[in-house]
C-alpha cells in the first residue's frame, strides 16, 4: 500500500478558525482573518469540538493518492458516499498479470498462502483467455462491418477488457484519488481507524490519519475512533483495547 497526500486546503486550521470566527463574532469578511493567531486559532477548534459544530471544517478538504489496495477495499471506502473518488478503470485498464493484495492472515499460513497465489494465477489465466477470445470475436465483427484491421483490433480491446473483467478477484489491486472534506475525514476515521474495522482500510485510514496531522495538526488532533476521545462507541462489540489503540493514535505520540 502507498499513500500520498497530494493536495489540501492551504492554512485549513486557520481558515476552519475563520469560518467559526464568523458564525460567533460581528468581524466583516475583510478582517475575519485578522488576529488570527496560532493560539486564538487552536482555541477557535476547540471550542467547536466542545461544541460539536462541525459545519466549518466542510471548508478544508484534503486529496489523497492510493495504490496497492483490493477492488475490495473499493467497495468499502466508496460507502462515504460525501466525497470524490476516481479510480483506475478495468474497461479502459488491461489488467493481464494484475498485482494482487495478500491478506495478511492467509499469508502466515502456508499451505493457505500457496492456494490463494494459485487462486489469483488460475483468475490471471481465465482473464487472458476470455479476453483474447473476445477480442478475435469483436475485431472480426468490426471489420465485416467495415473497420480498419487496426483500428478494429485497438477498438475490440476495450470492448473485451470489460466482460473479461468479471473474472478478476477481490484481491485484484487498484488505484484512487480520494478527496474529502474534513468533517467527512472524521467520521472515516472514526469507523476505518477503530480496531475492529477491516484491516485493511484500518491500515489506509491510520495512514491518511498521520499524513493530514502532519499539516493540519489542530484540526486532527482529536480525530480517530471514539476512545481517542473518551469510551467507546462499540458496545459489547468492543475490541478491549483502547489503551493500546490511545497510545498508538493519540495524538502525544505524534
Amino acid at each position: 500500500m502507498h499513500v500520498e497526500l497530494l493536495a489540501y486546503t492551504p492554512d485549513a486550521d486557520k481558515l476552519v478558525a475563520a469560518a467559526a470566527k464568523l458564525c460567533y463574532s460581528k468581524s466583516s469578511i475583510e478582517n475575519i482573518l485578522d488576529g488570527l493567531t496560532p493560539e486564538k486559532t487552536e482555541n477557535f477548534l476547540d471550542m467547536l469540538t466542545s461544541l460539536g459544530h462541525e459545519s466549518p471544517v466542510e471548508h478544508a478538504s484534503f486529496t489523497f493518492g492510493i495504490e496497492g489496495v483490493s477492488r475490495t477495499l473499493l467497495a468499502q471506502i466508496t460507502r462515504h458516499r460525501i466525497a470524490s473518488f476516481s479510480v483506475q478503470s478495468q474497461r479502459y485498464v488491461s489488467k493481464a498479470d494484475f498485482d494482487y493484495i495478500l491478506p495478511p492472515e492467509i499469508e502466515k499460513i502456508p499451505e493457505a498462502k500457496a492456494e490463494f497465489i494459485e487462486a489469483m494465477e488460475e483468475d490471471a489465466r481465465h482473464y487472458e483467455s476470455l479476453r483474447e477470445k473476445l477480442i478475435e470475436s469483436h475485431t472480426a465483427r468490426l471489420v465485416a462491418e467495415g473497420k480498419e484491421e487496426t483500428a478494429a483490433r485497438k477498438a475490440a480491446e476495450k470492448m473485451a477488457n470489460e466482460d473479461a473483467r468479471f473474472v478478476l478477484p477481490g484481491a485484484c489491486d487498484t488505484k484512487i484519488i480520494m478527496t474529502m472534506n474534513v468533517r467527512s475525514l472524521y467520521n472515516f476515521f472514526s469507523l476505518r481507524c477503530c480496531e475492529r474495522a477491516q484491516w485493511e482500510i484500518r491500515e489506509l485510514a491510520r495512514e491518511m490519519l498521520r499524513l493530514v496531522r502532519e499539516v493540519a495538526p489542530n484540526l486532527f488532533k482529536n480525530a480517530g475512533p471514539a476512545c481517542l476521545r473518551g469510551g467507546c462507541s462499540e458496545g459489547n462489540m468492543s475490541c478491549g483495547k483502547s489503551k493500546q489503540v490511545r497510545e498508538l493514535l493519540g495524538t502525544k505520540k505524534q
